[in-house]
């Protein structure tokens, strides 16, 4: 979006590239009302307005004392800082022209119930694994406590739990940021969590409901055990249902007095209503399908906040599944003979060994010693410090999506949540064995540990003809990838680090900074042809819409309105009228090319023949051909590309990527991003697939590369087999998607070479 400082934002003002500015669930709040997903309307208090509070209040130097020299293993020291901290800054008036925007904001979004939830710069990140560490506050009413429930949660950026997240991350305290998005309420008589995957087994063929009654804080927190809904995902299936009972729900409390920020209360669920399913297998299937367009819109695994009111569905918040492991590295654990005291949800894989610690609150965490059992009610992400001391959890409540499920898959230790009655039935110092592949629980060693390991970068290497490329964007992704059984970057985006740049193109070459332009780009563009050296980073040039090149710096100066960016001004089309832009890339490219062999180029969405010849001449002349191993490949994303095939090679290109997504919607005439389309949006079309076969088998005639971009190799093995036996080169999917895909394209290739 347009640059600046910024107070107030609405959600359907920012995208995924905007969470310098509104944090992880801010900006995913804003993408999914741009993919026209169910998300209840709100605006977004900005990192800006944070920001300029700490500097008008001259509290910064004041809070680095406190933090420095901190040891967080100390949590009673860091129990006492973060209250000072915290008070400190809930005590400082918020600038009266901030107070204002806010109080006019909240008018315009209506005056009624409002959630007030966090959103932090480094928050709901791929890299960032432990969510809920500021605060929410539901129901809130009244201009004056809206403004009061944003400075809590401003104020909740210091909370221990995310002080002691930070230092282990290496976060700055005083750089990261937090936004407060301000959306109208929900009263939810149902609610829950979907995971895209199986989140135990890493099925990515599978999806995962959690229900209960009321609001979803008690889910999250694990403080009510749900319901579990198995579904298929190809199919969109019921696979299995778990129905628990459920005693009581949370509310708003129609009795607490205004201004008052804790507005919930727990009341009693019917009894004729407690071991019922929470919701319909309809809302379940929707539900389902909702979950699949939005990792279909983020090309990854989502962890999804969900509620029902009335009979309408809503998502209220997504953020990237964090514990993804390869099918290889899940091993099933011995089965145990011993007849077990305690069973509950099996929430993370493993075999444990040791000493119960029952601990009542999170006040308690520093009698957690390395090698101990943590036993609690629940967990809280003030929990984590002992949580990492510790070789396995397990708790009276919650389910697979729990806090306590979340951090033990993400530490590799086992854990067991929902048993109903662990801080009861065991006792401080008893020896247990915990097995949180079965939910199960045993008095003494009854077997050896199996621990898993949390982050998994080597296994068995697989070797296949058919060359695993990854789709990548982010540059500080690119070494820890690197580091993966990959043959390279099939698909670099550039609109990421353009975007990370700030500025629109024009913008900066009016503004004389067309080479700070280049420079940064060629900066970016480096870190991935450097740690992948020497295999191939394969970039494309930009290929951003008018409506996003409009929320660069200066965009609204050069960018038209357009009522279909998706078919307008776009790609190579924007080349051919633009050399000027377009030679700020080219000349980025160059620079990297002076001390990297293996960078190519590749244009996106080309409608006419003629302009790809065109490209390709400017090219020639602008110098990029001087180098040896410079490649020139091209999309084929349009339906013309496929008709044209021959001739489109004819010009002289050196491979060709098939961009499935594009070409699906347009070859079958559907917009992907719309959910009531969305489940006849499939590559596996005949349609589709031939023409797929058609541009492969003529890449194949004319001795040129042929790869796909997308995770549709990686979904349908049936499809993979085609792209295999038609003779592609290669297939490049996401991140999380490498050691299945190379799965898939081994079984492939071995079940060729039979026939």
């Amino acid at each position: 979006m347009k640059q600046g400082t910024k107070v107030i934002v609405w959600f359907d003002e920012v995208t995924k590239d905007d969470i310098p500015l509104v944090g992880g669930k801010g900006a995913n709040l804003g993408e999914m009302v741009h993919a026209r997903i169910p998300v209840p309307p709100g605006f977004i208090v900005t990192a800006d307005a944070y920001f300029k509070f700490l500097k008008t209040s001259k509290v910064i130097d004041e809070i680095s004392g406190y933090l420095e020299g901190l040891d967080v293993n100390d949590s009673k020291k860091l129990q006492e800082i973060s209250t000072i901290i915290k008070d400190k800054i809930s005590s400082i008036p918020m600038p009266p022209d901030t107070v204002k925007e806010i109080k006019d904001a909240y008018h315009k979004l209506g005056q009624g119930l409002v959630a007030v939830r966090s959103s932090a710069t480094a928050e709901d990140l791929p890299e960032a694994s432990f969510a809920g560490q500021q605060r929410t506050f539901l129901n809130i009413q009244g201009e004056d406590a809206v403004v009061a429930a944003v400075q809590g949660c401003w104020s909740s950026l210091f909370e221990p739990r995310a002080i002691f997240y930070r230092q282990q991350q290496g976060f700055d305290h005083l750089k990261v940021g937090i936004a407060v998005p301000v959306q109208i309420m929900v009263q939810s008589e149902a609610s829950g969590v979907l995971f895209t995957i199986e989140p135990l087994s890493n099925d990515t063929m599978k999806i995962l409901i959690e229900a209960i009654y009321g609001l979803g804080e008690a889910i999250v927190s694990g403080e009510v055990t749900p319901d579990q809904y198995l579904l298929d995902k190809s199919k969109i299936r019921i696979l299995d249902k778990q129905i628990h009972k459920q005693e009581w729900q949370l509310a708003k409390n129609t009795k607490a007095p205004a201004g008052e920020l804790e507005q919930n209360i727990k009341i009693n669920v019917p009894a004729s209503r407690q071991t019922l399913q929470k919701i319909t297998d309809e809302d379940i299937v929707a539900l389902a399908k909702l979950g699949k367009t939005i990792e279909n819109l983020y090309k990854t695994p989502q962890d999804i906040e969900w509620a029902k009111q009335g009979t309408q569905l809503f998502i209220l918040q997504t953020r990237p599944v964090t514990t993804l492991k390869p099918k290889e590295e899940i091993k099933t654990a011995p089965k145990i003979e011993a007849q077990a005291i305690l069973t509950g949800v099996a929430a993370s894989p493993g075999i444990a060994v040791g000493k119960v610690r029952i601990l009542p609150e999170s006040s308690q965490i520093n009698r957690i010693q390395n090698g101990d059992v943590l036993v609690a009610e629940m967990t809280t992400p003030d929990f984590v410090p002992a949580m990492k001391r510790a070789v396995a959890i397990v708790t009276d409540r919650g389910g697979r999506t729990a806090h306590a499920a979340i951090v033990s898959r993400e530490l590799g230790i086992p854990c067991v949540v929902g048993t109903e009655v662990a801080t009861k039935t065991l006792s401080d110092g008893q020896e247990i064995t915990v097995d949180g592949s079965r939910g199960e629980v045993y008095a003494g060693r009854v077997a050896e540990p199996t621990k898993t390991a949390p982050v998994v970068v080597t296994q068995k290497r697989i070797k296949t003809k058919t060359k695993v490329y990854v789709n990548l964007a982010e540059p500080e992704l690119a070494e820890t990838v690197a580091a993966r059984h990959v043959d390279g970057v099939g698909l670099l985006r550039a609109e990421f680090m353009i975007a990370q740049i700030g500025g629109h193109p024009r913008y900066m070459l009016h503004e004389g900074k067309g080479e700070q332009f280049m420079e940064m780009l060629a900066r970016n563009i480096t870190t991935f042809a450097k740690v992948f050296h020497p295999r191939p980073v394969v970039y494309r040039t930009t290929d951003f819409k008018t409506n996003e090149y409009r929320n660069l710096r200066g965009g609204d100066k050069y960018e038209e309105f357009e009522e279909n960016p998706m078919l307008g001004y776009r790609g190579c089309s924007r080349y051919t009228r633009e050399t000027e832009v377009f030679r700020l890339e080219v000349e980025a490219i160059k620079k990297v090319s002076q001390y990297y062999d293996n960078l190519y180029v590749m244009i996106p969405f080309v409608r006419f023949v003629d302009e790809m010849a065109r490209i390709k001449r400017f090219l020639v002349a602008e110098g990029l051909y001087q180098f040896p191993n410079f490649k020139l490949w091209m999309m084929v994303e349009v339906p013309s590309n496929v008709f044209l095939i021959d001739k489109f090679i004819d010009v002289g290109i050196d491979g060709v990527s098939i961009g499935s997504n594009d070409l699906t919607q347009l070859i079958l005439g559907i917009d992907r991003d719309n959910p009531k389309l969305a489940p006849q949006f499939d590559e596996r079309n005949e349609a589709v697939l031939m023409a797929i076969e058609k541009v492969i088998k003529v890449s194949v005639s004319k001795g040129i590369t042929s790869s796909i971009c997308g995770q549709a190799p990686s979904v349908y093995p049936e499809l993979t087999e085609n792209l295999v036996k038609w003779g592609i080169t290669s297939v490049s999917v996401s991140p999380d998607m490498i050691d299945e895909a190379r799965r898939i394209i081994a079984a492939a290739e071995a079940k060729l070479s039979q026939t």
